[in-house]
């Protein structure tokens, strides 16, 4: 049976990665507006970010489930 959460297994470094990989940090940083998508964009700092950030991670979570998640249902 399939799990109704998209986001279920997925950790945030993962989600990320698709992310700067289907997207790339510009687009992101449009979409989400914070320093750590704008100005030396990193893994690492994003994840820091994210983190304590629940309204930003939710933002980038949405994004994820939009661009990756619908995209792949129709591959």
């Amino acid at each position: 049976m399939n799990n109704p959460d998209p986001l279920h297994g997925k950790t945030l470094e993962s989600i990320l990665l698709d992310l700067v990989a289907e997207l790339g940090w510009e687009d992101m940083g449009q979409m989400v507006n914070i320093k750590c998508f704008n100005e030396n964009p990193s893994i690492k700092s994003s994840l820091v970010f994210l983190r304590k950030t629940p309204w930003a991670r939710k933002k980038v979570e949405d994004i994820y489930i939009r661009y990756i998640v619908k995209n792949r249902r129709h591959d």
